[in-house]
């Protein structure tokens, strides 16, 4: 029987199947920088200067870059960074520094300076094409932006791995700061790619991320891990995967989320939906954008082709409003699928939901 291990928040959880019931194993196969060529690009930033670091997301390859950049200014004998970071991920970025090493709060941008550096790892974004630094800024500090965003999106289903006219407005947005990034495209297997420079050029290193496709068959059962904690602490954060594999599934066919969501809900607009204050309609020419408005439109297009269930820890009164099914763990989905479709169904697992892009052959 093999044994595969899938991310579920912050641990990993056993999946038992049979090996007649296994069909394919999806994983990417890329290329990735060796310690040495990381630590050169790194060089081009002038850590004897001042130097803020603010961290947007935290990953394994956002602490290996935190622990180099230490590594550097310890050999240079110059002072560490102070870094900034986002509430919820400050125990976790503070965790692998130094014990001295201060991390605050970052609330705001109203007063930049070049001394910021934005640090944050690129994954796939169903409406900008990629999650870059600049979508992410935009994102939390543009929200009037945001509708001319939402409003530029081509179709109503995700555009994962595409260039679009919405990446213009975020790169639009971040023009107008004096502000230095390091942009990091990595999977499982390691830091693909680093970009370092302003926020509206390093998104260059999409040109990296668009070769985390894969084409396949398509599927009648997909269960999709997110492949790392930061990718699956949230349900908006979640269901990214979801549209990155979306169209290796046949119509009618299932697709099952490993997706904690501890965080809770992560989306205004699928709160707002649940709690019944806003209709799918509306999302077709919103008066103004809510967070996460896009994730809603998306997913009442998908469920008009294939069913969505979830392994999660959110209320089952949540995921019954979104038409989804809740699964309380890795087997019960299993069986729900034997059951459903049949004892001699085959399952294929993606192990990396967040960083692969799937589609038919």
């Amino acid at each position: 029987m093999p044994e595969i291990w899938l991310n579920y928040g912050m641990t990993d959880v056993v999946l038992d199947i049979k090996a007649e019931n296994l069909d394919q194993r999806i994983e990417l196969d890329g290329s990735v920088l060796d310690d040495l060529q990381f630590s050169e690009k790194l060089d081009s930033i002038d850590f004897g200067k001042s130097v803020t670091l603010v961290v947007l997301n935290y990953t394994l390859a956002i602490q290996k870059t935190l622990s180099l950049i230490f590594d550097k200014c310890t050999q240079k004998g110059v002072a560490r960074p102070k870094i900034f970071a986002d509430k919820q991920i400050m125990n976790l970025v503070r965790a692998n520094l130094p014990s001295e090493s201060q991390v605050m709060v970052f609330e705001g941008i109203e007063n930049v300076d070049s001394s910021l550096v934005f640090l944050g790892e690129m994954e796939f974004d169903g409406l900008f094409g990629f999650d870059t630094i600049a979508t992410k800024l935009l994102r939390r500090f543009g929200k009037e932006q945001m509708l001319s965003a939402y409003e530029k999106r081509s179709t109503n289903l995700p555009n994962s791995g595409k260039e679009t006219q919405s990446m213009e407005i975020a790169n639009n947005f971040v023009n107008s700061f004096e502000i230095t990034s390091i942009e990091i495209a990595a999977h499982n297997k390691g830091i693909a790619d680093i970009a370092i420079g302003h926020p509206s050029t390093t998104n260059s290193i999409s040109q990296t991320m668009a070769k985390f496709t894969k084409s396949v068959e398509k599927h009648r059962t997909l269960l999709i891990s997110t492949g790392k904690d930061a990718s699956n602490v949230t349900l908006g954060k979640s269901l990214n995967s979801l549209w990155n594999c979306y169209n290796s599934i046949r119509d009618e066919g299932l697709a099952i989320l490993i997706g904690e969501c501890r965080g809770g809900i992560g989306s205004e607009a699928i709160r707002q939906y649940v709690e019944g204050r806003i209709s799918i309609e509306r999302l077709q020419k919103p008066a103004k954008y809510v967070d996460g408005m896009e994730d809603l439109l998306y997913l009442s297009e998908i469920q008009k082709k294939i069913q969505i269930g979830i392994i999660s820890v959110l209320p089952e009164f949540y995921i019954k409003k979104l038409n989804m099914v809740l699964f309380d763990g890795v087997k019960e989905s299993l069986d729900y699928i034997l059951k459903h479709q049949g004892a001699r169904q085959k399952v294929s697992i993606v192990t990396d939901g967040a960083r692969i892009l799937l589609g038919p052959n």
